[in-house]
Parts: C-alpha cells; structure tokens; sequence
C-alpha cells in the first residue's frame, strides 16, 4: 500500500496492473470502499443524456482505462466497492461545455447503491484523503482484446441477456452491470471503441426499454476530445459575455453550438 501522485511515464500507461486509491466514505447510512484513479491519471471523462440515453464521453485512451476498470470490477469480491470518477477526471462535455456528473461503476450484483448513497456522493465535492493504493487486477482482459470477435462469440454460446444499465441516480451518472459476467462483457465492448472516424465511435451498452431503439447507456468516444472540449469552453464563455445571452437553458445550448461551429470553421480556415 502507498499514495502519492504516478509518474509522469504511467499517467497514459493503461496496463494489466493499474494503480487506484482507496478510502473508506460513508454514503447512505452504510460505509464503501470506494476507489478512484490516482492523482496524475491523464485519462478524462464527461457525461451527457442524448436521445434518451445516458453517455459516458472520453477518448481512446479514457476508453480503454473504462475497460480496465470494469474488467477488474467482475473480480472484486468485496462487497460494498465503488469505483467513482469525479473531480479532477471530469471535464464539460465537448458539445456546448456544459458540466458533467461523477461516475460510479457499481458491482450491483453485490453492491446496493441507493438513491440516499448516491446523492451523498454527488454532495461530497471532493473526497477524503486516500486510505492507501489498491493494486487493480485486470489480467484476462489483454487475452480477450487479442481477438475480441472471437472472445464475443465464444461468450455469446453461453445464455446471455442485457440486464444492467446506466441511469443518472442522485446527481451521478451510474454505470450499473447486473452480473461479474456482464462486466467483463461491457469491458470488451468498450475496449473496442475506435475514435479515429471522423463522427468517432460509440458501443450501447445494458437493456433496451420497452420498442426503444436505444440502451440506457452508451460510451462514446471522439479523437478530438480533449481539443472539443477546449473550443466548447470558449463557445460558452463566448455566448455567455453577451449582454443578451439567453436564459432558457434549451436555448443557451443551441448558441453554443452555433459558436462552436464556427470557432471550427475559423480553425479550419486558418
């Protein structure tokens, strides 16, 4: 065990055997362990809701950080353990800038999460100081990725069924598998994500309700993350230094896409 902040060299290193901190926090009325990527970790997350659906925004290397997290999540034995992304790991989105909400993965197979805990959670602000450093397991994951097609559909030969599900609880976005199965599978889902396409890459992931089309959840990813997010930020703040910058939430987001739009279209141009 031990704290401190990660070398400049392993902040982007996402390997068999990550680093995380833990503490112990009461929420809800019970105590977690709840565990956080440490200090120096260059990885960043966002969070929107998009046709009805609950987003975890990152780029290629957040995504395959997610899936280490959730690989290892299926072999945490322990019940009562969160993983938590929140503050300094979030960023706004890259859309229109506006803030995201901490994460939590939640082994639910063993692992309440109420709305009481979560609301605790989100009302924290910033978390107490780490109890120490947990050594995160992640090994089977890299013998999954070196033919995830294949590690699919042997999975697939075995009866399986969407159960789990994002859903914004309390102020936090949670990711919620409902079996260790389902998150080793939500693992290689997202390990997958390729965001060099011009639109990115997205993975929907738990059960769809009812005709809809859509999941519960979905990560999406975008090579140009971190440089939307940048330009979303001066599209808000852009609008927002007008002497008649709308109110109505709906329409101060429509103006900062406007204005997004066209700081790109002057990047581009220069």
């Amino acid at each position: 065990m031990g704290g401190g902040r990660q070398r400049p060299g392993t902040a982007r290193a996402v390997t068999a055997r990550l680093k995380l901190h833990r503490r112990a926090v009461r929420l809800g009325g019970r105590t977690y362990t709840v565990v956080t990527p440490r200090p120096g970790t260059s990885a960043r997350f966002s969070t929107n809701r998009f046709h009805g659906t609950w987003h975890v925004l990152s780029d290629g290397h957040g995504a395959r950080f997610l899936a280490r997290l959730l690989w290892g999540l299926a072999y945490q034995a322990r019940p009562g353990t969160l993983l938590v992304i929140d503050r300094p790991f979030l960023v706004p989105t890259p859309f229109d800038a506006d803030p995201a909400d901490p994460i939590a993965v939640v082994p639910s197979w063993h692992t309440p999460f109420t709305v009481r805990a979560a609301r605790d959670l989100a009302r924290l602000g910033r978390l107490p100081a780490s109890d120490g450093t947990v050594v995160w397991q992640t090994h089977g994951l890299d013998a999954a990725l070196a033919d995830r097609s294949a590690w699919l559909r042997e999975d697939d030969r075995l009866p399986y069924r969407d159960e789990g599900h994002f859903e914004r609880r309390g102020g936090v976005v949670a990711l919620l598998p409902r079996s260790a199965r389902e998150a080793r599978r939500w693992a290689v889902q997202v390990s997958r994500l390729n965001p060099a396409g011009p639109h990115g890459d997205a993975e929907f992931l738990g059960r769809t309700f009812g005709s809809c089309f859509y999941a519960s959840g979905e990560v999406q990813v975008f090579r140009s993350f971190h440089r939307d997010v940048a330009v979303a930020r001066r599209a808000r703040a852009d609008v927002l230094a007008c002497p008649d910058a709308p109110s109505d939430p709906a329409e101060l987001r429509a103006e900062i896409w406007d204005r997004h739009a066209a700081l790109d279209r002057a990047a581009s141009a220069r």
